[in-house]
């Protein structure tokens, strides 16, 4: 019985790094995503990219058969700091999205994701609890090319706006009926204790862990300053 407990705590024990490690990993391929996203030729207009309050990455994204299908990915919110938003990108939040709605349009297919958060109130929504998109927070697919000059009225006044790529196609797509919702376990794994999504993101109860540099520092260059109207 004694070398069985001993096993047991071993394990668990074991389980912890690798747990951290695994939460670190998805952080640099959040980075990764994000910066191929970004490179794309006609991609994310960077006017909407400066006054995004927020930004989640969600690389991977797989479909899964359920009933009629579904989907599920983790990833990082990350927002800018300060009351109002507008100082440097912070420390990252781990998140889940979850959807039956657009399981069917992924083909099969692994696909990346990036979502702005345009607003205060998509922030505050997102922060506050589970929601859904489409319902507990305005969506749309968002705009492509070097400015939204061009962008619908519904797309420049939604709350979250969300792009995809695919087989190495971007575009902007509906994510309509998935949810967004904080995960706690992969935040307790990073950071060691629970924290809520608006503990690290919001009240800055810790630092970016060393695995976010990268993501962090190229939303700081490639977007120092919010340009939103306040």
């Amino acid at each position: 019985m004694r070398k069985i407990a001993l096993l047991m705590m071993v394990a668990v024990w074991a389980a912890v790094p690798a747990a951290a490690q695994r939460e670190q990993d998805r952080l640099k391929e959040c980075g990764n995503v994000l910066k191929e996203i970004l490179n794309v030729p006609d991609n994310v207009p960077q006017d909407l990219l400066n006054r995004a309050e927020c930004v989640i990455i969600f690389p991977s994204v797989k479909k899964f058969a359920v009933g009629i299908g579904g989907s599920y990915g983790r990833g990082a919110l990350v927002c800018r700091s300060g009351a109002d938003f507008t100082g440097p990108w912070g420390a990252p939040a781990m998140f889940a999205l979850e959807g039956g709605s657009f399981g069917l349009q992924l083909g099969g297919q692994a696909t990346d994701f990036l979502l702005l958060v345009m607003n205060p109130r998509g922030a505050e929504s997102i922060l506050g609890s589970r929601i859904k998109l489409g319902a507990d927070a305005s969506a749309a697919a968002g705009p492509k090319g070097r400015n939204a000059a061009a962008a619908t009225d519904v797309a420049l006044r939604a709350e979250i706006l969300s792009y995809s790529r695919a087989r190495g196609l971007f575009a902007g797509i509906s994510l309509e009926g998935s949810t967004l919702r904080s995960d706690g376990d992969a935040n307790k794994n990073l950071y060691g204790k629970e924290l809520s999504a608006r503990q690290i993101v919001r009240e800055g109860a810790v630092p970016a862990p060393p695995a976010a540099r990268d993501l962090v520092a190229l939303l700081n260059k490639r977007s120092p300053k919010n340009l939103s109207e306040k």
